[in-house]
């Protein structure tokens, strides 16, 4: 099985890494070629551009955002260049919209789709534990299924369409959003009456809430500590703002969603795009005078 893989970001290049790692003959690209070059140093062969991918029959792809992909993808040729009967597996977190949409036009192509969004930052990916949300036709899942075990710890299969993994991530991470939205106010009201958010945050993460990202975020807005970024915040607004497109076209209220779109835009208005999207936490704080 010969693998193309685009987008060699924090997640991308752990993940084809794992990849080169279990055996697999693989073509990257990346739009900066350091990382495609660090890989090519590792044994994959570097594309000159997305369109020179062949003689691979399945793509990867893990990049920013809708408009991304498909400038990658479509625009420059990649989709083009897949045989019938190849499988794109987009690993990105994109909208409902554009899943259905990448969908139908592979599919005019003979081309299979699979949505495959992943659970994990950049530690989580080089270590191969990520938790692969997906969902597709069973049998291209079962295909691919073996790739699916390189680069994650669990596959979690959610239907037969490819929107149903596009849902189920953003999902994921709204609530991930509202866990850390839900930190930063109580943490702030902690502070208001002198009790330290460490203090405070290191019992819950303890015991109500002893989970993982719990835990990770807990620590993060304890410590102040948003950089470097493993998810900035203009990708947290990104995925805010996804999750209320997709809820509004079925009529689905999300309340919640349009304060954690306020709060992200406020912090963006004060200069903190690059920061990790944890530091949505600090918007009470600052909002209350104690920063």
């Amino acid at each position: 099985m010969h693998i193309a893989f685009l987008g060699l970001g924090g997640m991308g290049q752990p993940m084809a890494l794992n990849l080169l790692k279990a055996g697999y003959a693989l073509t990257v690209w990346n739009r900066s070629p350091e990382p495609a070059q660090a890989l090519a140093e590792q044994g994959a062969t570097v594309a000159a551009t997305p369109a020179d991918i062949a003689p691979a029959s399945v793509l990867i792809t893990i990049l920013a955002d809708d408009i991304a992909t498909e400038q990658v993808v479509v625009g420059l040729g990649a989709l083009a260049a897949l045989p019938r009967g190849a499988i794109w597996i987009n690993m990105a977190t994109v909208s409902v919209a554009f899943t259905e949409e990448m969908e139908k036009r592979a599919r005019e192509k003979g081309i299979a789709y699979i949505a495959a969004p992943v659970l994990g930052r950049v530690d989580v990916a080089a270590a191969g534990n990520l938790n692969i949300l997906t969902a597709g036709e069973a049998t291209l899942l079962d295909k691919v299924q073996e790739i699916f075990d390189v680069l994650g710890q669990k596959t979690w299969r959610f239907g037969e369409r490819p929107a149903q993994a596009a849902t189920v991530k953003l999902a994921a991470n709204f609530m991930l959003a509202s866990a850390i939205e839900a930190m930063g106010e109580a943490s702030a009201l902690v502070e208001a009456y002198d009790v330290a958010k460490g203090d405070f945050l290191g019992m819950l993460t303890s015991t109500l809430f002893a989970a993982p990202a719990y835990k990770n975020y807990g620590a993060m807005i304890a410590e102040d500590r948003y950089s470097p970024a493993g998810f900035t915040m203009k990708l947290g607004l990104k995925d805010v703002r996804l999750a209320q497109q997709a809820a509004e076209s079925k009529n689905v209220p999300m309340g919640i969603a349009g304060v954690l779109r306020d709060n992200y835009l406020d912090a963006l208005a004060h200069g903190d795009e690059k920061l990790d999207w944890a530091a949505l936490a600090t918007v009470s704080a600052r909002r209350s005078g104690q920063s």
